[in-house]
């Protein structure tokens, strides 16, 4: 029914595309998730995503293989891997997973910082260093990322020429931490995440 409506040309150079075009979005977004949780010390769930990306996957490569002389196809194919690229990473940066350490250093008197990062629950050290112009604070905190939009503002209102910078954390062995609950699909991935060694 379907095929006896669109025409063959339709099908080949724009419905064919537009399904390798999607398969490459799902399968290199869930690539690209799979690779930043197993980066991250999941185990399991990385092994789940790659079932299904693998299976997208065949299905896209399986079209361009019958529609070898189709040039749209390929370029569907390389524009599905670079949004799907794209897609992967924005999902990735919202369910904002992992550990970072936050290091600032400054030359005014840190305390009202340190202060107000301890009353919002953030473990903090603060110690004395040596900078270029003379004697700086520094203060060291590691944080979850989702909280790291949340840090950088406290620091830019009592210090906005504050010099600041952020590492990824691989694992920490223990730490203080603000506990807040997430609901929903998110709050069941970030159940599955990395928190201290041994926990």
């Amino acid at each position: 029914m379907v095929a006896s409506i669109i025409s063959p040309e339709i099908f080949t150079f724009v419905i064919v595309p537009l399904l390798i075009f999607g398969a490459r979005i799902c399968d290199m977004s869930l690539d690209t998730i799979r690779v930043i949780f197993m980066s991250k010390g999941i185990k399991y769930l990385p092994s789940f995503i790659g079932f299904f990306e693998v299976i997208i996957w065949l299905v896209a490569i399986g079209q361009v293989m019958n529609n070898l002389t189709n040039a749209v196809c390929y370029i569907a194919y390389g524009a599905g891997f670079a949004t799907g690229t794209f897609v992967g990473m924005a999902i990735e940066e919202k369910l904002s997973l992992g550990l970072a350490s936050v290091r600032i250093i400054t030359k005014d008197d840190p305390s009202i910082l340190v202060q107000d990062l301890r009353a919002h629950d953030y473990g903090v050290t603060s110690i004395d260093g040596e900078g270029g112009k003379g004697p700086v604070k520094m203060i060291f905190t590691i944080i979850k990322r989702k909280d790291l939009a949340r840090v950088v503002n406290i620091i830019k209102e009592y210090y906005p020429k504050a010099f600041y910078s952020v590492e990824e954390v691989k694992s920490v062995a223990e730490g203080v931490f603000p506990e807040r609950r997430v609901t929903g699909i998110f709050g069941w991935i970030h159940s599955l995440r990395f928190h201290r060694i041994g926990k």
